[in-house]
C-alpha cells in the first residue's frame, strides 16, 4: 500500500511553532530549510510509486520522506545505521523531510526499507532523475546564470583493496574456488587438493602479499599457470563457465597473459605479459570488475563534474551567487576525459542549463571537441594539446587574420599567395628573396620550392595554432584563471560528502553515490547563499521577527496559567483514583 503525503498543502496549525524566532530562522536558513522549501515537494515519487501496490500490503514509509532520506544519507556521508539514527532523532532531518509527528511510524526507518529503496532507485536509474530535478529546481529558485561553466574530473576510490599483479591472479582464483564450493560442491571435490590449499584459505592467500621481490617473477608464473589450468579445465562445462567468478578468470587470463594453443607435440602454454602490454582497462579486483586504472590517478573511477561559477572579484556579488553543479557522470578511471565534454554539454542543453562558454583543461579541449561544441553554440576555453618544440618555429608564430588566413611570417613578411585545397589543406607561398636572407630560416617550417618558399598545413593545424596563439593573450589568461576554482569544489565535496573514498563497489553504485553527493553539495551552497540574501533583506524581515517574538510572549503569558491549572486537575484526579483503588 502506497503512503504519500501532499506536502503542497499547508498545516492548519504550524507543527514547528514550538521553535522560537531565532531557532526557526536558523532552521529556515540551513540546508534543511532549503531542502524543505525547494526540493521535498518536487521529488519524483511518481517514478517509484508504480513498484508498490496501491491497495494491498502494509503501508510504505512516507515516500517523500524516505526518498529524501537517501539524499541526506549521501549528503552527510553516513552509514545505514547512522542514517536511521539521524532519521529518528535529528530535528533538522525532521524539518527537511516535513515529519512533525512523534510516532515510530513517521520517524523510524528500518535497515531493510532503506536498503530496498536504495536498490530500487539504483536499479531503475532514478538517481539521474533525482539529480536532474533538484538541479533544475535550485537553478530556477536562485536564478543561476548558466552561461559560464567549468568542467573537470575527480578520482574516486571504491571499497576495494588495491592489488598488484600477483594479487589479481590469486584473489580471482580464491573467489572462483569459494563460489564453486558453494554452488557446485560435487565439482569442487574433483579439483586438486594442493591447488585448493594454496588459494582457498585466507592464511594461504595472505602469503601472496609477502612474496620477496626476487621471487615475484616465479610466483607470478605459478599463479598464471594455475589460473590457466582452471580456465582450460572448465571451459566446456556449462555449469561452471556460467559463473561470474569463472568469467573473471577468463578476463584475467586475457588481460594479463599470452596463451599458446596446442601444436603438434607441443602442449598449450601460458606466458605472462610485460607490464607495458597490460591494458589500463584490465581487471583491477574481482570484487569490483567495473573499476579501471589510470597511471595519473590510480585504480577506481572518476566523476566528470561541470558547474557554474562567478567571475566577479567583488565579495558581495560572490556571496549572492550560487555556483551550481549542473552535470555529474561517473566513468572507470581508464576512460579519457576527452570523451566526457560533449555528453556533458548535451545533457545540460536538454535540461535548459546549457553554457555559452566552458573552461576546461587541454584533454577536454581537443580540436574535435572544439568544433562540435561550436556547432552547439558553446565556446571551449582551454589550452591546446601538445607542447611545441621550444627552438623551432611553428604555425602559431605566424600572424593570422580573423578569417583564418596567414597574414605575415614571424619576420613580418606578407605571403605572396594563399591557396586552400579540396581536402582542407592549405598552401602559403612566400617570396624566395625574403626567405633566403631570413635569419630564422633554419628554424622556420617554410620550405623552398621551385619558384617560391611554401608553408603547407591543414585546417586542423591552423585552428590549433590560432588557439595556441590566443593562450598568450591577456583576455585568455583573465578568463582561464577561473578554471582552477573547480579544484576547490572537489576538495569541498570530499570534506563534506567523502566522495573520494566510497563504501560501495560497481559503476552503478558509485554513480548513485556521486550524483546524490553532488545534490548535497548544491544544498550546502544554496543554504550559504540564502543566508547572505536573507541578511540583505530590508526592514520587513526585522519587523516580522519582532512580531513573532511578541506573539511568542503572548502565547507564553496566556498558556502558562492554563498549564498550571491543567497540572493541578490532573494530579487531583490521579490522587482520587489511587485512593479508590486502595479502598477497594
Amino acid at each position: 500500500m502506497i503512503h504519500t503525503r501532499d506536502h503542497q498543502t499547508d498545516y492548519l496549525f504550524d507543527p514547528w511553532s514550538y521553535l522560537g524566532p531565532k531557532r526557526r530562522r536558523l532552521m529556515e536558513e540551513s540546508w534543511a530549510g532549503v531542502f524543505r522549501e525547494h526540493i521535498l515537494r518536487e521529488l519524483p515519487v511518481h517514478k517509484i510509486a508504480p513498484y508498490f501496490s496501491e491497495g494491498s500490503g502494509r503501508p510504505t514509509k512516507e515516500l517523500y520522506a524516505a526518498l529524501g532520506g537517501l539524499i541526506l544519507q549521501q549528503m552527510h556521508d553516513l552509514t545505514d545505521e547512522e542514517t536511521i539514527a539521524e532519521f529518528c532523532f535529528d530535528i533538522k532531518w525532521h524539518y527537511a523531510l516535513d515529519i512533525p509527528g512523534e510516532s515510530d511510524e513517521s520517524k523510524y526507518l528500518s535497515l531493510k526499507t532503506l536498503w530496498a529503496l536504495r536498490h530500487l532507485v539504483m536499479a531503475k536509474g532514478l538517481d539521474v532523475e533525482l539529480f536532474n530535478r533538484t538541479t533544475e529546481l535550485l537553478a530556477k529558485a536562485f536564478r543561476v546564470d548558466t552561461s559560464k561553466q567549468r568542467i573537470d574530473s575527480v578520482h574516486i576510490r571504491s571499497n576495494m583493496k588495491r592489488l598488484g599483479r600477483i594479487g589479481i591472479f590469486s584473489r580471482s582464483i580464491h573467489v572462483f574456488l569459494v563460489n564453486l564450493k558453494r554452488q557446485r560442491p560435487e565439482i569442487f571435490e574433483t579439483i586438486d587438493k594442493e591447488l585448493v590449499d594454496r588459494y582457498l584459505t585466507q592464511k594461504a592467500l595472505g602469503c601472496f602479499s609477502l612474496v620477496k621481490p626476487s621471487e615475484s617473477g616465479k610466483t607470478l608464473e605459478m599463479v598464471a599457470r594455475d589460473l590457466f589450468s582452471l580456465v582450460r579445465r572448465f571451459r566446456e562445462n556449462r555449469e561452471v563457465n556460467s559463473l561470474h567468478s569463472y568469467n573473471a578468470l577468463v578476463r584475467v587470463l586475457k588481460d594479463q597473459c599470452l596463451v599458446t594453443e596446442e601444436q603438434d607435440d607441443q602442449p598449450a602454454g601460458v606466458e605472462v605479459k610485460s607490464p607495458k602490454e597490460v591494458s589500463s582497462a584490465s581487471l583491477q579486483n574481482p570484487s569490483d570488475p567495473d573499476a579501471g586504472y589510470s597511471g595519473h590517478k590510480g585504480q577506481g573511477y572518476h566523476a566528470q563534474v561541470m558547474e557554474t561559477y562567478c567571475d566577479s572579484e567583488e565579495k558581495e556579488v560572490k556571496g549572492k551567487t550560487l555556483n551550481l553543479i549542473t552535470h555529474v557522470e561517473v566513468e572507470p578511471a581508464h576512460v579519457s576525459d576527452a570523451h566526457a565534454l560533449i555528453p556533458a554539454l548535451e545533457s545540460a542543453k536538454e535540461r535548459g542549463l546549457a553554457p555559452e562558454e566552458v573552461l576546461a583543461d587541454s584533454l577536454y579541449g581537443s580540436d574535435e571537441n572544439g568544433e562540435k561544441a561550436k556547432e552547439m553554440g558553446v565556446e571551449i576555453i582551454s589550452p591546446a594539446m601538445g607542447t611545441p618544440n621550444g627552438e623551432a618555429l611553428n604555425l602559431s608564430d605566424f600572424t593570422q587574420t580573423e578569417n583564418g588566413k596567414i597574414a605575415a611570417c614571424p619576420q613580418g613578411h606578407a605571403p605572396v599567395r594563399f591557396k586552400q585545397g579540396k581536402k582542407n589543406t592549405c598552401s602559403v607561398a612566400f617570396d624566395s628573396e625574403d626567405c633566403n636572407v631570413c635569419p630564422l630560416r633554419e628554424r622556420c617550417p617554410v620550405k623552398p620550392g621551385r619558384k617560391r618558399h611554401y608553408l603547407r598545413f591543414d585546417l586542423k593545424t591552423l585552428r590549433i595554432a590560432a588557439r595556441r596563439a590566443r593562450e598568450h593573450t591577456p583576455e585568455f589568461k583573465d578568463k582561464y584563471r577561473w578554471r582552477s576554482g573547480i579544484e576547490s569544489t572537489f576538495s569541498g565535496m570530499d570534506k563534506q560528502t567523502g566522495i573520494k573514498h566510497l563504501r560501495v563497489r560497481g559503476l552503478d553504485a558509485v554513480g548513485y553515490c556521486a550524483r546524490l553527493k553532488a545534490i548535497g553539495v548544491n544544498l550546502f551552497r544554496a543554504a550559504r547563499v540564502k543566508r547572505v540574501l536573507d541578511a540583505l533583506k530590508p526592514v520587513p524581515g526585522a519587523v516580522s521577527a519582532v512580531i513573532c517574538s511578541i506573539i511568542g510572549d503572548v502565547k507564553e503569558h496566556f498558556l502558562s496559567p492554563w498549564r498550571r491549572v491543567k497540572h493541578i486537575f490532573k494530579s487531583a484526579i490521579e490522587n482520587m483514583l489511587y485512593t479508590v483503588r486502595i479502598a477497594a
